[in-house]
């Protein structure tokens, strides 16, 4: 346990999941640290087990996704604006104010005892106030988050705490409500599921291992039914499984690579699809990982290694560069605006750098690059994490305007479950309708 957790008498007044929390918490919002970074590393500091571990990621991250709401809530009651308060006081203020709002399983004297604790830890003299705020809240915080409409784009943003931009992108493409149920579901815990590496394991042998369950639909995924620390088991260790959404399962499969052939993977850290095509090939032939930045590409190596990828070949480059025409099938999964995962990466939203207008045309440079790098008659997959049209289908009909040997494969026909709401030839996964991230995914043949 974290020292400052444990008081001079010997019991501690802030439990380890909270405290680590708090520290995410604090750590994203002052320090501009991703959420995902943060825990991994405050959860390592505290030793917390699994357990806390499911606690202490559910605290931290439904506090940054809820951040605008937990804001309102707490300017409503502190009479005072947010942007004033000290940091560790509005930190303590967000952590406990979630807990008295949108869980219901946490006791409300633990919620506010244990805040005020890790105020005064920081800032002492802002105790008070957490105090304070958090035993109005108990009585009036839920009533002020049911009470707010959702009618327009700007008052969806506050009720379900997304930028206004997103809100309005996704009311102007789906409609008021499944903008909202959209927005709803990126709020709740991320899919559980992972990947049975089948290099060295099946689905059918983890789920005998593991507290998880196997996916008749998806042959390598396993569904967790309880904690389970993904990143301090043996079996991460030794390369048996990959954290994955189904959705993310699926983009390797689009491209459905065959034992033998050569495929040029695009963007490829953190390396997640890279092995999964290294599988479905049964490590055979050659798979060629383009990854520009330095740091990403060596975990990318060290990620093919542990999972016994050995045809996989890491190059450090960036994915615009000239690639030889001599590919059997390639994949191109640039960066996006990651907004179908926004569950998962509950920072992601309030990140000015992920807007699509100023991704769409980095994007379709990398598709074009990987389509240069096509043989004839070879595939390529185009595929985002994200839920927007200027970065998905636009960019795929910009491509094929330019490019009359290419054109789109009926994917929705062969999983009509995922087919795209307007484009029934391209795939689009959404949170509130799949319970899986938002994937786009595009396959294309050239003549």
């Amino acid at each position: 346990m974290n020292g400052h957790d444990q008081p001079s008498g010997g019991r501690p007044k802030t439990a380890p999941a909270r405290s680590c929390a708090y520290a995410v918490i604090r750590r994203v919002f002052e320090q501009d640290a991703w959420a995902d970074r943060a825990l991994h590393g405050e959860a390592r500091r505290h030793r917390l087990d699994a357990r806390d571990l499911a606690l202490a990621t559910q605290l931290a991250y439904g506090t940054v996704q809820r951040k605008a709401t937990l804001d309102h809530v707490i300017e409503r009651l502190a009479r005072r604006p947010a942007a004033k308060l000290d940091a560790p006081v509005l930190a303590a203020l967000r952590l406990g104010v979630f807990q008295l709002t949108f869980l219901d399983r946490i006791p409300a004297h633990a919620a506010v005892g244990e805040s005020v604790e890790l105020a005064k830890r920081d800032a002492p003299r802002g105790a008070g106030l957490v105090n304070a705020v958090l035993r109005r809240a108990v009585k009036e915080a839920r009533p002020i988050v049911e009470r707010l409409p959702e009618a327009t784009p700007e008052q969806a943003a506050l009720k379900h705490s997304h930028p206004e931009w997103i809100a309005r992108l996704w009311f102007g493409t789906f409609g008021a409500r499944a903008a909202c149920e959209l927005m709803a579901a990126d709020n709740q815990p991320a899919e559980p599921s992972l990947r049975a590496n089948t290099l060295k394991t099946t689905a059918r042998e983890l789920a005998e291992r593991l507290p998880a369950h196997t996916l008749d639909a998806l042959p390598e995924a396993l569904i967790l039914e309880a904690p389970f620390d993904t990143f301090a088991s043996p079996e991460w260790d030794a390369g048996l499984l990959m954290p994955q959404s189904r959705a993310a399962m699926a983009v390797a499969r689009a491209l459905a690579p065959q034992p033998g052939e050569r495929v040029l993977d695009l963007c490829a850290a953190p390396g997640g699809k890279t092995t999964h095509l290294a599988a479905l090939m049964g490590n055979r032939g050659e798979v060629v990982a383009v990854e520009k930045h330095p740091g990403r590409a060596e975990a990318l190596r060290k990620t093919a290694e542990r999972m016994g990828a050995t045809i996989v070949e890491v190059r450090t480059a960036d994915a615009r560069d000239a690639h030889a025409r001599a590919y059997d099938r390639v994949l191109v999964d640039p960066p996006c605006s990651d907004l179908g995962t926004l569950a998962s990466r509950p920072d992601a939203r309030w990140r000015k750098a992920g807007r699509p207008e100023a991704l769409a045309a980095l994007q379709l440079d990398i598709l074009a690059a990987g389509a240069r790098a096509l043989r004839p008659g070879g595939t390529l997959v185009y595929s985002t994490c994200t839920i927007s049209p200027a970065e998905n289908e636009r960019v795929v009909e910009a491509f094929l305007a330019a490019n009359p040997d290419f054109c789109a494969t009926g994917l929705g026909a062969e999983v009509p479950i995922w087919k795209h709401p307007t484009m029934p030839q391209y795939l689009q996964t959404l949170p509130h309708r799949d319970r899986t991230d938002g994937f786009f995914i595009a396959r294309l043949q050239r003549a």
